[in-house]
């Protein structure tokens, strides 16, 4: 796999998602000739996380070769926020950070 595909950086992932308008979304891939990509992270306890990147690459409507590789990464640790129970009631807890996904296709 070409690693120059993707370029990421580490900070969050919703600003990225958030950042696009409804138009922008696709919301049917066309296969008769596309490269599909998912990519998602896990947290793996308190140091780790793993990034798992699938391909799937569609011809003529077929699916004719799904590519998947994962890589373990540090964690980014975590940042104190506030939450609000259904009671109304404002406490502080832990979350962990996210990575923020930069993708460049040439």
């Amino acid at each position: 796999m070409n690693k120059r595909i993707f370029y990421l950086v580490a900070v969050g992932v919703l600003p990225l998602f958030s950042a696009c308008d409804n138009e922008d979304k696709v919301k049917e891939i066309s296969k008769d000739g596309a490269i599909e990509t998912t990519m998602s992270v896990e947290h793996h306890g308190d140091k780790l996380d793993v990034i798992k990147t699938t391909h799937k690459i569609w011809v003529k409507n077929m699916l004719v070769k799904t590519s998947v590789h994962t890589d373990t990464i540090p964690a980014l640790g975590v940042l104190k926020t506030e939450t609000e129970t259904t009671d109304g009631v404002t406490r502080e807890i832990d979350v962990k950070k996210d990575y923020e996904f930069y993708i460049t296709v040439k």
